[in-house]
């Protein structure tokens, strides 16, 4: 009988690549590692990761959470987040399966379902995956393998896993995504403003107009739903984008800090430091000779 490791496995392996991959089910990913990895930063959207093979740990603001196989990190906000794969090698690599959490969905099946307990706030958490959640993940897998059903059966499937994990103990912090006129839904729309112009100035009381709060209250809501200020979630944002032009555009570094909103680059290159552990001229050459690197074991 095929688990879901076997599942997970069988279609990263058949990309051959290491890193995130999308399937043809919206919102579904497997992941692969076969190595332990760097720091990795990113703004993650609310999902549910469940770990099948390796090890990996994850920090948002001052809370880190460290997972395995047979985990399930929940990530209930729009965050910036600071990953690692810890135990992975080509022996025995790093497998996992993502689906981003809809909220739209959520709604539809909050308003059939009894409220479950009263869950820790935080937006990232760590549980022991519930079976019925692994045995959706395991069925939504096998589905990839009958691409003339996928039409049909994957919106049950989705919804499904979606309703299980509402089941489980993390239900109430998954729901809260789905309250129309709820904290987490509030902050959201702020912090989709501050994904679309983090490069701009944006005064915290345009903020909390858009998240429809007075200003102290907007601070306090969304340093509770990311735990991050408006601040630091902005200038993660743009640190976080400044990175990416850099080593997927060869921007430089003076380049890039002015395209995310820096009007100094000593000041960008310090902040930049801070955050990454390198300067951008030495992130730059890491990156560099990492991608030389797979350019010649691609052409071996």
């Amino acid at each position: 009988m095929t688990t879901l490791l076997e599942a997970v496995r069988r279609h990263a392996d058949a990309q051959g690549i290491d890193g995130p991959i999308a399937t043809p089910i919206p919102g579904l990913l497997v992941v692969r590692a076969t190595s332990p990895s760097e720091l990795m930063h990113d703004v993650q959207r609310p999902l549910v990761c469940l770990v099948q093979q390796g090890a990996k740990r994850v920090s948002a603001g001052a809370r880190t959470v460290e997972f395995s196989a047979g985990d399930s990190l929940l990530v209930t906000a729009d965050i910036p987040t600071v990953s690692q794969v810890t135990r992975a090698s080509a022996a025995e690599p790093y497998y996992s399966l993502v689906l981003e959490l809809d909220p739209a969905l959520i709604v539809d099946l909050v308003a059939q379902m009894a409220p479950p307990p009263v869950a820790d706030p935080a937006p990232l958490r760590v549980d022991p995956t519930d079976a019925e959640t692994a045995d959706a993940a395991l069925r939504l897998m096998k589905l990839l393998e009958r691409p003339d059903a996928l039409p049909v059966l994957q919106a049950p499937l989705v919804r499904e896993m979606h309703y299980w994990l509402l089941a489980g103990r993390h239900g109430d912090a998954i729901r809260k995504l789905g309250w129309p006129d709820g904290h987490v839904q509030r902050v959201a729309r702020a912090v989709s403003l501050l994904r679309r112009d983090y490069h701009r100035s944006i005064p915290v009381e345009r903020l909390a107009a858009e998240a429809g709060m007075s200003a102290s209250a907007f601070h306090q809501h969304f340093k509770a739903v990311t735990s991050l200020s408006p601040l630091q979630f902005q200038k993660q944002l743009r640190l976080i984008e400044a990175r990416r032009l850099m080593q997927s555009q060869g921007a430089s570094a003076s380049r890039a800090a002015y395209a995310v909103g820096y009007e100094s680059v000593p000041q960008f290159t310090r902040e930049y430091g801070r955050m990454f552990g390198r300067t951008p001229a030495a992130d730059a050459r890491v990156a560099l000779g990492g991608a030389v690197q797979s350019a010649q074991v691609l052409q071996r």
